[in-house]
């Protein structure tokens, strides 16, 4: 999409515009509050790489998140994370590294093996143009042989989920595994998908 042909419209439009474009699309799509974003990054700043846990067992039901724009405040302060992702048997672990505007997404298990060579799940970009409009676009891009849409999805509900600076619990998690790795303990990201709706 050539987003200077969208630079005259309102921040509605181009809201509208953004989404309708990445519907059909094998990617995800976010329309991110400017002051959200910047939260996001001064957290990724702090925290840059992270784990998530991804559900692999049958019947987990990823629900999108409506405030999906708040990822972005988080990650200056915490830009990486592992995020588990849920598999058939349990959890996948996927690493995430915030990289300016940019968020990386492997699964742990590759990244142990190849270093900062491993492959890519997931991409995540966002385009900051329209900050001066109030609005960041993001566009995240996924590998298909290793995540579907809803996966893909759930990550970035997870991240803004930890990188949005509302949960004590999370933050607490983002700089025990950024500054204190021995004090942290993945089975407490386990704890907290068990307890949310992604």
């Amino acid at each position: 999409m050539k987003t200077d042909l969208i630079k005259d419209k309102t921040p509605e439009e181009i809201q509208r515009i953004w989404q309708e474009y990445h519907i059909q699309k094998d990617m995800i799509a976010a329309v991110i509050p400017s002051k959200e974003y910047d939260v996001i990054m001064e957290q990724s700043c702090k925290f840059p790489i992270f784990i998530l846990p991804l559900p692999r067992s049958q019947g987990f039901e990823f629900i999108p998140s409506k405030e999906y724009d708040v990822i972005m405040e988080q990650s200056c302060k915490f830009p990486i994370f592992i995020l588990p992702l849920p598999r058939s048997q349990g959890f996948e672990f996927i690493m995430s590294e915030f990289k300016g505007n940019t968020v990386h997404l492997t699964p742990l298990i590759c990244y142990q093996v190849h270093k900062e060579n491993a492959p890519e799940c997931l991409t995540m970009k966002h385009y900051v143009e329209y900050k001066n409009k109030g609005i960041v676009l993001m566009r995240g891009e996924f590998d298909k042989n290793v995540i579907n849409v809803k996966e893909a999805q759930c990550l970035a509900n997870q991240l803004q989920l930890y990188y949005n600076n509302r949960d004590a619990e999370k933050t607490k998690l983002l700089k025990q595994f950024n500054s204190k790795p021995d004090e942290f303990k993945h089975m407490d990201l386990i704890k907290q998908i068990e307890n949310i709706s992604l």
